[in-house]
C-alpha cells in the first residue's frame, strides 16, 4: 500500500492560509474534479459525509474492497470508478452498490466506454469509467469494489460537493506527492504545475522570509553595536553558497515528498542570499561581509 508522509506540527495553520490564498484569492476553479484524496489501507472502509467529494485510492489484489455508508437522512449518492492512465493498467474494475444487502446498481467496466480525464488539482490523468448518481434514502449502503485481475489500481470517487478546509488541504498536500510516485508512477515534480503546488511553495517562502525579517530586526535592536546586530554579515561567496543550498533544497523537496521543512529552509537560504545576512552567523557573532 501507499505510505503517508510524516505530519509536520505547523502545517495546519499554514494550510488554512494556503487553501484560502489559492481557492479564494488565486481564483482556483471549484469543480467536482477536486476530490479529497484518501488512501485505502484496509479492505473495509467506512465513508462519512457521503455527499462530500472524496477520492479513495486502492490496489486490488484478490480480495474486494467494501465501502460502507450508514445514512441517518436522505442524501445524494454519487459513485464513479476511475483508473490511472499509466502503462499496463487495465480497466477491469467493477463496483456493486447495495442497499440493506440488496443490489441496486452494478458499475461494470464493460458497460461503458472509458474516457480520458485530466484532473488539474493533482495534475494527474485518469481513465474515467462507469458512474452512478441518485437520491438515496436514509439506510445502510455498501459499495463492493473488485476485479477479475490482480494488482489493479483504482480510484473510487464518492460525492460531488467540494469541501476543503485546512485539515483537508493539509491531507491533500501530504498525499498527492505520494500518489504521484506509487499510484501514477510519476515524479512528484509535476505537482508544481498545480495551483496548489506552486501556491504551497509561495506560502512557505513568504513564511520563511517573514521569519527571517523578524529575527533580523530583533537582533538588530537587541544587539545594536555588536557583530550580532550588523545589517549584513555574509560576503559574496557565502551568498552564492546559500543560493545553491536554496535551489538544492527546493529541487529535493519537489522531486520527493514536498516536505514543508525542506521548502521552508529553502526559503530561509534564499532570504539569506538576498539580504546578505545569516541568522546562524548572527547568533555566533560571525561576519564574513567586507562592508556592513
Amino acid at each position: 500500500m501507499f505510505t503517508q508522509v510524516l505530519n509536520i506540527p505547523m502545517k495546519n495553520a499554514l494550510a488554512i492560509i494556503l487553501i484560502f490564498f489559492i481557492l479564494d484569492i488565486g481564483g482556483y476553479p471549484t469543480t467536482a474534479s477536486a476530490h479529497q484524496p484518501k488512501i485505502v489501507e484496509t479492505k473495509d472502509i467506512v465513508i462519512t459525509n457521503p455527499e462530500i467529494s472524496k477520492a479513495y485510492y486502492g490496489l486490488l489484489s484478490g480480495e474486494p474492497h467494501i465501502y460502507t455508508i450508514s445514512a441517518i437522512e436522505d442524501f445524494d449518492l454519487y459513485v464513479n470508478v476511475l483508473v490511472p492512465d499509466i502503462e499496463g493498467q487495465k480497466k477491469a474494475v467493477l463496483a456493486d452498490i447495495s442497499r440493506d444487502g440488496k443490489s441496486i446498481a452494478v458499475l461494470d467496466a464493460n458497460d461503458k466506454e472509458w474516457t480520458k480525464f485530466f484532473e488539474p488539482f493533482g495534475q494527474s490523468t485518469y481513465w474515467k469509467g462507469p458512474e452512478y448518481r441518485a437520491r438515496a434514502e436514509a439506510d445502510e449502503y455498501t459499495i463492493r469494489v473488485w476485479s477479475t485481475e490482480n494488482n489493479i489500481k483504482y480510484s473510487l470517487a464518492i460525492g460531488e460537493i467540494e469541501a476543503f478546509d485546512g485539515k483537508a488541504g493539509v491531507n491533500a498536500l501530504l498525499l498527492i506527492p505520494d500518489l504521484k510516485r506509487h499510484f501514477f508512477n510519476q515524479s512528484p515534480i509535476s505537482f508544481i504545475f498545480s495551483p496548489l503546488g506552486w501556491g504551497y511553495i509561495f506560502v512557505m517562502y513568504v513564511f520563511a522570509f517573514t521569519v527571517g525579517i523578524i529575527y533580523r530586526a530583533i537582533l538588530k535592536k537587541v544587539a545594536k553595536g555588536s557583530l550580532r546586530g550588523v545589517h549584513k554579515n555574509i560576503g559574496k561567496s557565502d551568498r552564492i553558497i546559500r543560493l545553491v543550498i536554496s535551489v538544492g533544497l527546493i529541487v529535493w523537496a519537489i522531486t520527493t515528498s514536498w516536505s514543508p521543512i525542506l521548502l521552508f529552509f529553502s526559503g530561509i537560504a534564499l532570504f539569506e542570499a538576498i539580504y546578505s545576512w545569516c541568522g546562524f552567523y548572527a547568533a555566533l557573532g560571525k561576519n564574513t561581509c567586507p562592508v556592513n
